[in-house]
């Protein structure tokens, strides 16, 4: 295991989420991530939008699923890699290349997101963790980042 290959989201429903980063499938998206990450960007952050079998999404300061972090937006990195359970998948407007900081997990497939959205990883432990997060859009009481670690 290299440097910088899992990303850890210690969540508040007590328990970590560990990511493999997939930096074969898109390294822009896996360096902003880590930058985030490493900044302590996603710390204290919410799931604003939370849908029960189809994915829960964070990653916005405002948790209002209105804004991203002060970075440039990232050029899209669509690949054939599938949306199915556990995969964490960039959030964007309509226009490609607008992710920025927003992300989602897929609670269970969801094909139609294939080659529309930049795959950057897939959970390997902790996936109940997500499956545990309040629901809502947004919920009346959302589980947040406690902190995120890039190790």
């Amino acid at each position: 295991m290299a440097d910088g290959d899992r990303l850890t989201l210690s969540l508040s429903s007590g328990g970590d989420v560990v990511i493999k980063l997939r930096r074969d499938l898109a390294p822009g998206h896996v360096q902003r991530i880590t930058e985030l990450a490493n900044d302590g960007f996603y710390d204290g952050v919410v799931f604003h939008r939370v849908i029960p079998g189809f994915m829960a999404q964070g990653g916005d300061p405002t948790g209002t699923g209105t804004s991203g972090s002060k970075l440039p937006n990232l050029k899209a990195e669509f690949s054939r890699e599938p949306h199915v359970r556990g995969t964490a998948s960039m959030a964007r407007t309509s226009d490609p290349d607008s992710a920025n900081s927003q992300f989602f997990i897929c609670f269970d497939d969801a094909r139609f997101l294939d080659n529309q959205y930049t795959v950057w990883g897939q959970v390997e432990s902790g996936m109940e963790h997500i499956d545990a997060l309040p629901v809502g859009e947004p919920p009346r009481e959302p589980g947040k980042i406690v902190k995120a670690t890039v190790s």
